[in-house]
């Protein structure tokens, strides 16, 4: 059996008139009726009763079969139009790695903005270091991420998408509060606040360059692995944070941001991808995160 003898089928069944049939099929009558022969004996049962050589009516077999080839007709439509959205990529899952510093810029616009536009595409987010996020790509555990270069693995495609600098957070209460820019070597005896170098490695160098290139030796008394923990214990007074400049808008009470007086490391965020496993969507994706920050840099 043949998609197109259910089609054939259903003609006849609603004109219950070849002829009537044949001309809305586009086709001439008496191949008409040998299509419909066919499906009788395929079937093993008689679909139409003739009345006339050229009218007919449904047999209670026919009458059944009707609405079952109009139920596989939708079914093969819906499975049609899923498989055409699924290549446009419009529909399915996409899975996003991101660092916990793009959260307080981009991120949240473009997903924002993303899932305006495609609805039916659901989006799974998943927090993890720059490195991680190779690995992840690697595995085909994500599709996408947002991480800062410089990236370990060259084999991996990104795109820078935003540029920032560094800021020192410290408390408001602090004396060095009341500067409008902070010098590098203010901070030498301060008690420094950082995350584990393994959790974001380029970051971490560039920060650490700021005392390297004055042959300071940084006092870091405590690690975090959360900004936004940074950012509270910096509020509690346990030291102060030099983090990149995004981070001013995670508002905390008790906590001001300053820039560095000396020309300062720029932190790159990209988005980043394996070009050899691009999905219909992450495409999609790549493309609709290009044009957002396009306009978003046209507004600055």
């Amino acid at each position: 059996m043949e998609l197109r003898h259910l089609r054939y089928f259903i003609a006849v069944a609603e004109e219950l008139h070849f002829t009537k049939a044949a001309e809305r099929l586009h086709i001439a009558q008496p191949p008409l009726s040998q299509q419909i022969q066919q499906l009788e004996a395929e079937l093993g049962v008689k679909l139409f009763e003739r009345k006339t050589k050229r009218q007919v009516q449904l047999t209670e077999a026919g009458k059944v079969f009707l609405q079952e080839a109009y139920q596989l007709l939708v079914q093969l439509e819906t499975a049609v139009a899923l498989t055409q959205k699924t290549g446009r990529g419009e529909t399915g899952q996409l899975r996003i790695g991101f660092t916990s510093l793009v959260i307080y810029d981009l991120l949240p616009l473009i997903l924002r903005q993303f899932r305006e536009q495609f609805l039916e595409v659901e989006l799974v987010l998943l927090e993890l270091t720059t490195s991680k996020q190779e690995q992840a790509l690697r595995d085909s555990l994500i599709h996408v991420g947002f991480a800062h270069p410089p990236l370990e693995d060259d084999t991996l495609s990104y795109k820078c998408i935003h540029s920032e600098t560094l800021v020192v957070a410290l408390s408001s209460t602090h004396s060095l509060a009341q500067k409008e820019h902070i010098c590098v070597q203010s901070l030498l005896s301060e008690p420094l606040i950082m995350f584990p170098r393994y959790l974001a490695p380029g970051l971490y160098d560039r920060i650490m360059s700021l005392f390297q290139q004055r042959n300071f030796k940084p006092n870091i008394t405590q690690e975090a692995i959360q900004m936004q923990t940074i950012i509270g214990l910096v509020s509690a007074g346990m030291g102060v944070a030099i983090t990149p400049s995004s981070l001013q808008n995670l508002q905390r009470s008790g906590v001001v941001y300053r820039p560095i007086l000396e020309e300062v490391p720029v932190i790159e965020t990209a988005v980043i991808w394996q070009q050899n496993s691009l999905t219909p969507i992450a495409e999609n994706f790549l493309q609709f995160t290009q044009k957002v920050i396009s306009k978003f840099q046209e507004r600055q």
